[in-house]
């Protein structure tokens, strides 16, 4: 017989990092396990922050035990919800002390007169399990999908050869054979390079430019702004809430003629033998030369031979130009989860 909740919905800057250990420990088993993600780095990075009681949240505690816990942070007149996590030994408890946590929360923000915008993505909720919390608030909702490469099982190694006419063509052993596809070649103007601190600026540029009205910036405002998108940048390079940056499997196209930074891949390392893609994007001037699937295949032949088991990456779903470069170079759906986003103004 399921044992009824007891709730109590309180204060999170009234609990220490030790008593909220047990609980982000197991998040980040399930975020192991589902998304095949070492979230370590992140819950450490979470408690010292917890530990400074200055996040702005909620922790749920039924019969005196902590069961599920939420926060967000602002950055100027927006809010980011970070997290909403429940466990209880009922999954239907689960969900519905993750909706109560998320409700309360939201309530916070939707008065609080300073916040003008208020922005979720919570990648470990399917698609339609947390949404109506956020419809009921006035939130839009945009489905996203998180897709994986999984080198290993689906013997999508990349192999380079020269042809007996001396071009490169690209196999790719599948279980029906293998496809030889013309290995995609970028104009001869354009030169491909390893990432360095160096293009810091000029990505930053780029991905303002590639996002101009983009459905993505209307997920991430960051997007709309050169200082947003800078910011962005900063994140995911120097933070480890995408995993942990890694420049050696990071690339960028530009234009000799100009020197202008035209294209990038950026990537992290989220497992010991999974990589994601943080950052794919094309300067709108240089796009329709299969510059993107480029960047694409050179990336995963990389981390290919540098014994990588799988690639992941995310996708607004709307994007179906992206999804369908994606599938065609062998990503599958693992995932589908939504992004929230309240705009006051």
């Amino acid at each position: 017989m399921t044992v009824a909740t007891q709730l109590e919905i309180l204060d999170l800057r009234h609990f220490s990092a030790r008593q909220l250990r047990p609980l982000l420990e197991a998040e980040a088993r399930i975020w192991e396990k589902q998304l095949r993600w070492n979230y370590k780095a992140s819950t450490e990075l979470l408690l010292q922050y917890l530990d400074s009681r200055i996040l702005p949240g909620f922790v749920a505690l039924d019969r005196g035990r902590i069961c599920g816990f939420t926060f967000c942070v602002y950055e100027g007149h927006k809010a980011v919800i970070g997290d909403a996590f429940a466990l209880a030994d009922d999954p239907g408890q689960t969900l519905s002390i993750a909706h109560t946590l998320l409700h309360q929360l939201l309530q916070l923000l939707r008065y609080s007169p300073d916040i003008q915008r208020v922005e979720s993505q919570l990648l470990l909720y399917n698609a339609g399990t947390i949404g109506e919390v956020f419809l009921a608030a006035g939130f839009s909702l945009y489905p996203r999908l998180f897709m994986e490469y999984d080198l290993l099982r689906s013997q999508l190694a990349v192999v380079e050869r020269e042809t007996v006419s001396g071009g490169l063509k690209r196999e790719i052993p599948g279980e029906s054979g293998v496809q030889v596809r013309p290995k995609a070649e970028p104009p001869p103007h354009i030169q491909l390079t390893a990432w360095t601190a160096e293009h810091y600026q000029a990505a930053a540029e780029l991905i303002h430019e590639s996002y101009i009205g983009h459905i993505d910036a209307r997920i991430n405002d960051q997007y709309c702004s050169l200082h947003g998108s800078l910011r962005f940048l900063h994140n995911i390079v120097r933070f480890p809430g995408c995993g942990v940056f890694d420049a050696s499997s990071s690339w960028v196209l530009y234009d000799r003629r100009n020197g202008a930074l035209v294209g990038m891949v950026l990537c992290s390392r989220v497992a010991d033998d999974v990589a994601h893609i943080t950052q794919l994007c094309i300067s709108p001037r240089y796009r329709g030369h299969g510059l993107g699937r480029r960047l694409l295949d050179h990336c995963t032949g990389h981390l290919a031979r540098t014994g990588f088991a799988a690639i992941t990456l995310t996708v607004t779903e709307a994007n179906q130009q992206a999804v369908a470069l994606y599938r065609d170079r062998g990503f599958s759906i693992r995932h589908r989860f939504e992004a929230m986003v309240l705009d006051k103004a």
